[in-house]
């Protein structure tokens, strides 16, 4: 696809890797919508583009936790771009929709809450296909629309530590191939972001379930800045690329673990030993 006029949405962009996507987008061109729970930080944002830009941008506070909160913030979007868009095709509202919003939370099983669980799959799981559900009808119709979803290198190989962060990116990740695969040849592209270490505060706040499993991310790699991966996956989604990898080493690590999940396995129960003790 092409960014130059068209209707973008980026959820979370409050701050790290979303703020750096709507800001990149919007470099190229588009018209963004931001949304985030966190009100401050969202409207900052659209301020800062409009002023580029005006009438280039909004801001829209949505709790993404719920499926009515996912409905809202696509009618609202889809209303503004339809009435802002700047392309050839520019009353067709959402062009791009960025499933970015997402949550480190939770830790070991047995220590887990079941709040803790429900949050991590509203928000990183839930919240994809409660989007999709509302912009599917529209793309369908036209038979063009992209769908984006951020979900972790953890969701292709494994996160030591929270367990309701490794299970939901697995899904995520899930949920983004059944969606290429379910409708790729009626008109709707899909990708899906997959980086490792990059320098948010869900990383360095220890939002991973420890501060301990933050620290295994640094380590296993170079800590990208959003700005960089923002620049990556532009780069990919012009290219209409699937699966988005920051970082290449992830590709490597997944290729050794389905040559030999056993071993795989013991190498990072070996790591969670080195990182926690013995449990």
């Amino acid at each position: 696809m092409e960014f130059d006029g068209a209707g973008v949405v980026v959820t979370g962009a409050a701050g790290g890797i979303g703020e750096a996507l709507a800001r990149r987008f919007h470099a190229l061109g588009s018209t963004v919508v931001v949304a985030d729970v966190l009100e401050k930080g969202v409207r900052s944002v659209a301020d800062d583009l409009n002023a580029i830009r005006p009438d280039s941008a909004l801001a829209v506070v949505a709790d993404l936790r719920s499926e009515e909160g996912n409905r809202r913030l696509v009618e609202t979007a889809h209303e503004y771009l339809s009435q802002h868009g700047r392309g050839s095709d520019a009353k067709s509202g959402i062009d791009l929709f960025f499933a970015n919003a997402g949550v480190g939370t939770g830790n070991f099983v047995e220590s887990t809450s079941e709040d803790d669980w429900d949050l991590a799959f509203d928000v990183n799981v839930h919240a994809h296909r409660w989007a999709a559900k509302y912009l599917l009808p529209r793309w369908l119709e036209r038979r063009r629309g992209y769908f984006c979803s951020t979900a972790s290198a953890a969701g292709l190989l494994a996160q030591i530590g929270s367990a309701p962060y490794s299970v939901t990116k697995h899904a995520a990740v899930a949920f983004a191939e059944w969606l290429s695969l379910t409708y790729g040849d009626r008109g709707v592209r899909v990708s899906c972001l997959c980086p490792q270490g990059v320098n948010t505060r869900m990383l360095s706040g220890g939002d991973l379930g420890d501060s301990r499993a933050g620290d295994v991310v640094r380590s296993a790699g170079v800590v990208l800045e959003p700005e960089q991966v923002a620049h990556i996956v532009a780069e990919a989604i012009l290219a209409e690329q699937f699966l988005i990898l920051p970082h290449p080493e992830v590709h490597d690590f997944e290729t050794k673990k389905t040559a030999d999940r056993d071993r795989w396995l013991a190498g990072m129960r070996k790591l969670q030993r080195r990182v926690f003790g013995d449990l």
